[in-house]
C-alpha cells in the first residue's frame, strides 16, 4: 500500500495536472465574474430597451461554456485541457471519461 502511494507521489503527469488545475481554478474565478458582468448588462439591457442584447447574449453563452469546460477539468471529467490549451469552442466536442 505504502509502495503504491509512494509511486502515485512521484507521478510527474499528476503534478502537472495539480499545477494545470490551480492555474485554471484562478482562470474560473475570473470568468465567474466576467459572467456577473454579463448578467448585470443584461440586465440593464432589458430594464431600458426591453429586450436583451443579442451580442452580450452570445457572449455569455460562450463564456458560460468555457466555464463548464473548465469545470470539467476541475473535476477530473475530461483529460481535455480548457482555452488557451485548445479551440475555444471546445466543450461541445469534449468526450467524457466514463469512471465508475
Amino acid at each position: 500500500m505504502q509502495e503504491q502511494i509512494n509511486e502515485n507521489l512521484k507521478k510527474i503527469e499528476t503534478w502537472k495536472r495539480v499545477i494545470f488545475m490551480l492555474v485554471f481554478a484562478a482562470i474560473d474565478s475570473l470568468v465567474k465574474l466576467l459572467l456577473w458582468l454579463v448578467i448585470l448588462l443584461q440586465v440593464g439591457s432589458v430594464l431600458f430597451t426591453g429586450a436583451a442584447n443579442a451580442n452580450i447574449l452570445n457572449f455569455g453563452r460562450s463564456l458560460s461554456t468555457y466555464h463548464y469546460h473548465i469545470l470539467l477539468f476541475l473535476t477530473f471529467n475530461t483529460e481535455q485541457l480548457p482555452f488557451p490549451f485548445s479551440d475555444w469552442n471546445e466543450t461541445a466536442k469534449l468526450e467524457l471519461l466514463d469512471k465508475p
